[in-house]
């Protein structure tokens, strides 16, 4: 909520490390509380990866609460129902999304850079500074960056993801740990001769292997495949031969695959988040195993309420450089057990996946709704 424009308040500098989903989010986010930031990305042009992103409840809550829900519903595709089959596509859950977030709102489908898109439009990209990379954050807000130069700030923020350079100058903490899992992720077109996914659907083969499609609209999936494996790197040859045994319409779509963006799964179980002048949002913080496609839920809260307490801190004349540091610890603090629970719900569904494979789907057909439901209680709540 914007605040009154007689509010006197004490503008803190800040600087944004990122300008991918989280770090814009947090420059929408910082200006509703009437803050400004600078935001510096290492990459010298504006680029995505990834391919979609299936968005639950509370992450449509939170792109709400930032004022974009109307332009995000003219983007993105409602998602109605989840469904989980095994590989040859036989059935072994099927329930409404509503069954398992309620009133907390609707599960939206975009692409990844339908929503960076979005979020670049809301904040101008006259606020970020391309190609300036960070080299080292100290204790006292000084930020060196890849050219030499520095600068001081009051509050600097890591949403520079997993391999964030912020937390490693600044922090020196937890690098990501992998998962065991390699992932792909592409876009493609429905088969025009079969019927249309009109659903959130996993398909669940033998040896931990998933493959994922999210319909997108106008005929366009968002696919996504993951598999176990003992080392972070992709396998010899065509990784779509281990999914050659899967039903249609995989096979059609696997053949659009030929491009797919790979990469080794992680995650950072850590709760140092804070220090006097520095703080960690989203994958920076917290990566995590997309079982539950929280990670950018998880960013998106962050940002809010982040910069909620640096707006309510900055009104009370509280953004004297002293007192920063209070205000980083209270929102570690704030949003320390909500990320913990999401963390280890999916280090239980990750290794339910793994189950032999009469066990897991016996435990999908009698279970899997009430599974689902548990697994996301806790986020219905407000962050």
């Amino acid at each position: 909520m914007k605040q009154p424009q007689d509010v006197v308040m004490k503008q803190p500098r800040i600087l944004v490390v990122g300008a991918g989903i989280a770090g814009l989010a947090l420059v929408r986010a910082l200006r509703d509380q009437g803050l400004g930031a600078e935001v510096v990305e290492r990459d010298p042009d504006w680029r995505t990866t990834g391919a979609g992103l299936y968005l639950p409840a509370n992450a449509v809550r939170a792109l709400e609460r930032l004022g974009l829900g109307t332009e995000l519903a003219r983007r993105a595709h409602p998602v109605t129902r989840q469904r989980m089959l095994d590989h040859r596509g036989r059935v072994l859950a099927d329930f409404p999304v509503r069954a398992i977030w309620g009133g907390v709102g609707d599960c939206l489908a975009i692409s990844r850079a339908g929503l960076h898109d979005l979020l670049r439009s809301a904040v101008g990209d006259s606020v970020v500074r391309l190609g300036t990379g960070v080299t080292s954050v100290d204790d006292a807000g000084t930020v060196t960056f890849a050219d030499g130069s520095s600068e001081t700030y009051d509050v600097v923020v890591g949403a520079d993801g997993a391999g964030s350079a912020v937390r490693r100058s600044a922090f020196g903490g937890a690098e990501p740990r992998f998962l065991g899992q390699i992932c792909w992720r592409f876009l493609a077109h429905e088969d025009p001769g079969a019927p249309p996914v009109t659903d959130w659907t996993v398909r669940l083969g033998s040896g931990g292997r998933t493959f994922l499609t999210v319909p997108l609209g106008d005929g366009h999936l968002y696919c996504y495949a993951d598999v176990n494996s003992a080392e972070p790197v992709a396998p010899a040859g065509d990784w779509r031969a281990l999914f050659a045994d899967f039903a249609g319409p995989v096979p059609y779509l696997l053949e659009q695959g030929v491009d797919a963006y790979f990469a080794p799964l992680s995650e950072i179980d850590d709760s140092d988040w804070a220090r006097p002048h520095a703080v960690l949002v989203g994958d920076a913080a917290h990566a995590c195993s997309p079982s539950m496609a929280q990670g950018g839920a998880m960013a998106l809260e962050d940002v809010l309420v982040l910069a909620e307490l640096l707006g309510g801190a900055a009104r009370a004349g509280a953004a004297a450089r002293t007192d920063i540091g209070g205000v980083l610890a209270a929102y570690q603090a704030r949003r320390a057990d909500r990320v913990r629970w999401v963390l280890g719900q999916n280090q239980r569904r990750d290794k339910a996946r793994n189950l032999p494979t009469p066990l897991r789907n016996l435990t999908l057909r009698i279970a899997g709704e009430r599974l689902f439901k548990a697994n996301h209680a806790p986020l219905h709540a407000e962050a």
